[in-house]
């Protein structure tokens, strides 16, 4: 302290310098608990992280045995705790198909077991046909997966879809079994325009006679 200071002047000048040195004080001790927040943040941000990657990795991995054998694919989702054990969920699934074969979803939502139809029909009604002709609705319906081989098979699709597509467009169909049959027919034709081992074409009016 200055000796020229009067005493009321050198205690003001000490009090300054106390206060100064307790903010100093407080400063340093909020930086150190702003330090030890911020390593707190980052290591929470870091275990988060690392749960996201787990999770994308599991689910990648349900994903690939899904396409090998989809009911084990599903099985490691849900044991895993990446799908519930619903129709519902697994339906969502397959609908988004993000990874998946689309022939291995046909394949799966063809299978005549019952929770498998449950599937089926949660996966149907995911589809929304208002307001489209039955050619549009089939486009849509089977760009969500591959028809499968077996006759069956088709035959449980093309029901469901019969059924989602007249509650979508009331009054379209007398019956769903009409709208069944003609789906059915579209295919058939379908499929046996763009088969290049089918040398017999159908022409017009057979198809009509059909």
């Amino acid at each position: 302290v200055p000796d020229d200071l009067s005493l009321e002047e050198r205690e003001e000048l000490l009090n300054i310098r106390r206060r100064k040195k307790e903010l100093i004080d407080d400063i340093e001790r909020l930086k150190f608990e702003i330090a030890e927040v911020m390593t707190e943040i980052d290591n929470l941000t870091s275990v988060e992280e690392s749960k996201t990657t787990q999770r994308n990795k599991q689910i990648a991995m349900g994903r690939k045995k899904f396409n090998m054998d989809p009911k084990k694919g599903i099985q490691f989702l849900i044991e895993n705790d990446l799908l519930q054990n619903t129709a519902e969920d697994i339906a969502q699934f397959l609908y988004k198909g993000e990874g998946l074969n689309k022939t291995v979803i046909g394949d799966y939502l063809g299978e005549r077991d019952e929770f498998n139809i449950k599937v089926l029909q949660a996966f149907v009604e995911l589809h929304e046909f208002a307001d489209l002709n039955l050619v549009q609705a089939l486009r849509q319906f089977l760009w969500s997966f591959r028809l499968p081989g077996e006759a069956q098979k088709i035959d449980r699709m093309m029901e469901a879809f019969a059924s989602r597509y007249c509650l979508c467009n009331p009054g379209v169909f007398q019956s769903t079994d009409t709208c069944y049959v003609l789906s059915f027919a579209i295919i058939m034709l379908n499929t046996s325009l763009h088969n290049h081992n089918v040398r017999d074409k159908p022409t017009v009016e057979r198809f009509i006679s059909m």
